[in-house]
């Protein structure tokens, strides 16, 4: 009954089309969302004078007509297997392989619509530690995959899909590269990190305005292999059914996935707790990265970590409430094995 309260809260925010009338990062908009006494609480991320337009360039998961969309093939689970299955009651990636840095990282997309490419490349790298076990380290390239896939994937910092990030993995490789400023890798992120909150040194959100940086395939000087030897391929690329169990167990034996899922304005607020939908108008499409799972105060929840730097949310990471596809998180989940 509580469940079904919140969501017609929900539908009649979306229908006035912003929080209870005021803009959506505002103070108000805060105190409104935590009046509905959701399972998350909502708290300032981000600056109330930022432009909704620069919020919304944050969000660049753009869905192609479905007569154009590259579709990967469904990963088939053996049923027996599946039945046999009896998932722990929570999972983290980050304790499971604590050989494997990646999966504990928070990256930053700036002010570039990439998170198609982030929540892509983010589960790549942790699932070349994994399956080499822990052996190979992989810090694959953002960079690389926003500049060069073109069309293939979508527009760059004005937005992408999730699916052809992946196949263009498994054909056309990626190099690695560290984040903002860190020289690290063959092709580091050029976007600078932006301030995803009120307070704090980093260059205010906006800036970059969509403009996507040039692909050059070639290592930075300081770095001692070149662009084609670099290259990181994978083996298999695949879409992940709605089925939780399903999801479960594919990030239970093979690491994170990358999820897509519909980003309302109440989303942006998020502090802590179990987020689900409960206010506020259409922002766009997101991508992340699903490393695990849990139960807090009997609500199930994913452990996602997010791309907008560690000081939004929760140290960078959310839990988003689990089983019941809200905002069509389970629709959309993809992943892929590494070609070690």
């Amino acid at each position: 009954m509580k469940l079904f309260v919140l969501v017609l809260a929900g539908l009649v925010g979306w229908a006035a089309g912003t929080i209870n009338s005021h803009h959506p990062l505002s103070l108000a908009s805060i105190d409104h969302i935590n009046s509905l006494n959701s399972t998350w609480t909502a708290g300032q991320n981000f600056p109330p004078t930022m432009k909704l337009e620069s919020l919304k360039r944050l969000m660049g998961v753009k869905r192609r007509p479905e007569h154009l969309r590259v579709r990967l093939p469904k990963k088939e689970f053996d049923m027996e297997e599946m039945e046999r299955f009896i998932p722990p009651k929570s999972f983290d990636a980050r304790t499971a392989w604590p050989n494997c840095p990646t999966i504990g990282e928070i990256r930053d997309q700036g002010s570039c619509g990439s998170c198609w490419a982030f929540g892509a490349v983010e589960a790549m790298s942790d699932r070349v530690c994994i399956a080499s076990k822990g052996k190979k380290h992989a810090h694959i390239s953002a960079e690389d995959l926003v500049t060069c896939c073109g069309r293939e994937c979508g527009d760059g910092c004005n937005g992408g899909d999730l699916e052809p990030a992946w196949r263009y993995w498994l054909h056309t490789g990626l190099v690695t590269g560290g984040n903002y400023n860190s020289n690290e890798g063959c092709r580091p992120y050029s976007i600078a990190a932006c301030e995803h909150h009120t307070t704090g040194s980093r260059p205010a959100c906006g800036g970059e305005e969509g403009n996507t940086p040039a692909c050059t395939r070639q290592c930075q000087s300081s770095y001692n292999m070149d662009y084609k030897s670099d290259r990181v391929f994978g083996k298999t690329s695949y879409s992940v059914v709605n089925d939780q169990r399903a999801i479960m167990m594919e990030i239970m034996h093979h690491g994170p996935v990358e999820a897509a899922f519909d980003v309302y304005e109440d989303f942006p607020q998020y502090k802590t707790g179990v987020y689900q939908y409960t206010v506020g108008g259409y922002l766009g499409g997101h991508a992340v990265r699903i490393l695990g799972w849990g139960e807090e105060n009997g609500t199930p929840y994913w452990l996602i970590a997010n791309s907008w730097n560690d000081d939004w949310g929760d140290k960078g990471f959310f839990k988003f409430i689990r089983g019941i596809n809200n905002c069509g998180m389970e629709d959309d989940i993809v992943a892929g094995l590494p070609r070690l």
